[in-house]
């Protein structure tokens, strides 16, 4: 009787969590207006200085993270970009020049100057070059041997490996295709299979794995998901289970888990946070999905079709229709488009109220939760999701759009992201412009 009284180490440690982010919470609920305004303010100037700082000088503890230097880049440009900020002449310059460095002959960045080209450190170079923007930052982009490189990724399966010989994953295929769509390279020969290989990774619990017959998991989930709309076949997935497994992601501290039965997490504010907002554009798919669980097995690709056809003349100046005639690369600035019909599918208020009072480091920087240390991926990746919490509830269906839902005071709203990129809407829309033009 004793031995099933034990708690596994999960248990134990989730407890542990609780037991700090509910204390904090009914320490918050039983204090003044006025101070619950105070602990709810974002620390803006704290987190430009702590972010700035760390793109003029890392220390030695870096050292580890040296092939992954463009990561670094994009999470504090992005970051000081979500903030409204931008980096001083100087900054921009070094980093233009460090990134150039990484582009490999042959198409690709590297980790580093002489580093093995990679997709994710590809991904990472490019969205921090769109998000420094300008012409010296965009033309520094080799698009032709960069669509190469893609191609040598590319492997029979549908999917993409991550670096000669690596690995091959739903997040490599995500990197692959949105470098590919958000720089107008986007073509059939890219995007041959891979909604075959993400549909493969779907699993029974409705999210989606980073390799088929793996376990679901919410940066995959969000790749997955974001592959699969960037190539026009997003109406393949299951969306009605993948909703039920992102919406059971939210634990009790109103933060996401990135799997079933794990500790919340900051960063998946954005990784099943972002997915939602994804979803959120869908749903005339989801409709026609509910309208087909109804009816009998051998219609289900009736149901297809509407949903199909739903997707491609809904909502917005641009239709997703012309994807099918050849410019995939549209896809992007097509779902962004798209009216914003449905509420969050998510608690936002809640995800604010994590991120603020139990992911704030108040000396500048974000964190994983409460008793961690903060670093600049989970700095990134809390205020994406702090981005996505408040402008969830802007719809565009109407001629004017709702203003937008800040826990807190104003001065804590944050710069709108394209959610499929996850770069500034204005770095996004830039870029778009300029690289509209075929290479």
């Amino acid at each position: 009787m004793e031995e099933s009284k034990k708690q596994t180490l999960s248990q134990s440690e989730q407890l542990k969590v609780q037991t700090e982010v509910f204390y904090m919470y009914k320490h918050f609920d039983s204090t003044p207006n006025h101070v619950q305004n105070q602990w709810l303010t974002l620390q803006r100037y704290n987190h430009i200085e702590y972010l700035t700082k760390g793109l003029k000088h890392l220390g030695p503890g870096f050292c580890c993270l040296d092939a992954n230097r463009p990561w670094l880049c994009y999470w504090i440009l992005h970051s000081i970009a979500l903030l409204g900020e931008s980096v001083d002449c100087d900054l921009e310059d070094n980093a233009i020049d460090f990134l150039s460095r990484c582009q490999d002959p042959d198409g690709g960045y590297g980790g580093g100057a002489g580093q093995l080209p990679h997709l994710a450190t590809t991904y990472a170079t490019v969205n921090s070059l769109i998000t420094l923007g300008g012409d010296k930052a965009l033309s520094s982009i080799n698009r032709h041997k960069l669509r190469n490189f893609l191609l040598r990724m590319k492997v029979s399966s549908g999917g993409f490996r991550m670096h000669d010989a690596g690995e091959i994953d739903v997040r490599a295929c995500y990197t692959a295709i949105s470098v590919a769509s958000i720089l107008n390279i986007l073509d059939e020969e890219l995007t041959e299979n891979v909604g075959n290989y993400i549909l493969s990774c779907q699993t029974y619990e409705g999210g989606i794995a980073g390799e088929p017959g793996t376990e679901a998991h919410g940066g995959y989930t969000f790749c997955g998901l974001a592959t699969m709309i960037l190539i026009n076949e997003v109406d393949r997935l299951d969306l009605l289970s993948l909703i039920d497994w992102m919406a059971f992601r939210q634990g009790v501290e109103s933060g996401f888990q990135g799997r079933t039965n794990k500790l919340v997490d900051g960063c998946y504010s954005f990784w099943q946070g972002g997915a939602m907002a994804l979803i959120q554009r869908l749903s005339s798919l989801i409709d026609a999905q509910v309208r087909s669980s109804f009816i009998g097995e051998g219609e289900q690709t009736t149901g297809r079709t509407e949903a199909s056809v739903k997707f491609e003349s809904g909502g917005g100046s641009a239709s997703a229709g012309s994807l099918a005639q050849g410019n995939l690369s549209d896809a992007g600035l097509s779902f962004l488009n798209r009216s914003t019909e449905a509420d969050p599918f998510f608690d936002t208020v809640g995800l604010q109220r994590y991120i603020l009072l139990c992911s704030q480091d108040p000396h500048g920087g974000l964190k994983d939760k409460p008793g961690k240390h903060r670093d600049y991926y989970h700095t990134c990746y809390c205020l994406s999701g702090l981005s996505v919490c408040q402008h969830s509830w802007s719809k565009t269906a109407k001629s004017q759009p709702l203003p937008p839902a800040i826990s807190g005071p104003y001065t804590n709203l944050l710069e709108p992201i394209q959610p499929l990129f996850n770069v500034v809407i204005e770095k996004y829309r830039q870029a778009n412009d300029f690289f509209s033009v075929s290479y």
